[in-house]
């Protein structure tokens, strides 16, 4: 039976989020890995506990922040099994994402040299296969925040979800043509369309809990959604949920999926177990802290 996540009346909205993983893995042979698992840097100073990396066997780790900002560890894996684990608890406002439905878009010529990049297409948002669609769905509809959110109920309504719709070489092209996918192929193809009408959008990866909306039986897992430059600023959007959320926990940023994978492997690697956990922390009541 679903149920749904409230809050107590005069509660303040502040909450802790318990939030990590663990990735079993096996190896044949010696493997170089890069893994992108920390939470982004621009979410560092909310961490009450940082989401140390656990290896099993240990291994040298080297840590290094990659061209789009995101944090990244390189290993070499042993042969065998090898155990990856974090456990971190982060401070939330606790309130939904803001909506900023004044927010107008911006010409090409006056946006930030740094965005541009996300107007291209890329390995995933085949921008050249879907130019033509975007502008006869979209383009009759006044630019700004209202046109942002037809993307994405577009995208909400276009795809079937289903965790046996993925696939890892999916393209946005493929999605839209197929209708069907999981959160990655709804933010490729948002993306993909918000990038042909000028606007730049880049994918994004992370915690998402059932935090405030109906708690699912579904096994947890990252989620993946997009932001976009509108209004002078990066704002999230979620075509997959498409809905303002709580409790969001940034990975990494990237052109699209390719950039931010969890783990790539050079060499034969295979996944044995994975578990993602975030919810909420509970507060106890007073007398309950007094009896611990």
């Amino acid at each position: 039976m679903e149920h749904l996540r409230e809050r107590a009346p005069g509660q303040s909205n502040r909450m802790k989020i318990r939030f990590g993983y663990e990735l079993v893995y096996s190896y044949p042979q010696p493997v170089p890995m890069i893994f992108m698992l920390h939470v982004h840097p621009s979410r560092a100073a909310d961490l009450l506990r940082p989401d140390r990396m656990g290896i099993d066997p240990k291994v040298p780790i080297d840590a290094y922040t990659d061209l789009f900002g995101n944090t990244c560890t390189r290993i070499v894996a042993p042969p065998g099994t090898i155990r990856i684990t974090a456990d971190g608890l982060i401070e939330d406002s606790g309130l939904p994402e803001p909506a900023f439905e004044e927010a107008q878009e911006n010409p090409v010529e006056s946006l930030p040299h740094e965005t541009l990049m996300y107007l291209l297409g890329s390995r995933y948002c085949e921008t050249q296969m879907l130019m033509d669609e975007a502008w006869r769905l979209f383009g009759h509809l006044t630019p700004g925040w209202s046109r942002l959110q037809a993307v994405m109920d577009f995208a909400h309504q276009h795809i079937a979800f289903g965790y046996h719709f993925a696939h890892p070489s999916k393209t946005a092209f493929e999605a839209y043509s197929q209708r069907q996918g999981v959160c990655r192929d709804f933010a490729h193809l948002a993306i993909t369309l918000l990038r042909c009408l000028n606007i730049p959008a880049r994918y994004c990866t992370g915690y998402l809990g059932d935090i405030g909306v109906p708690v699912t039986d579904a096994p947890m897992d990252f989620a993946g959604w997009l932001e976009a430059y509108v209004g002078g600023a990066w704002h999230t959007f979620d075509p997959r949920n498409n809905q303002r959320r709580i409790g969001r926990i940034l990975i990494a940023r990237g052109r699209d999926a390719a950039d931010v994978a969890i783990s790539t492997g050079f060499g034969p690697n295979y996944l044995q177990v994975f578990k993602v956990w975030t919810d909420e922390v509970k507060k106890q009541s007073a007398a309950a802290q007094a009896y611990n």
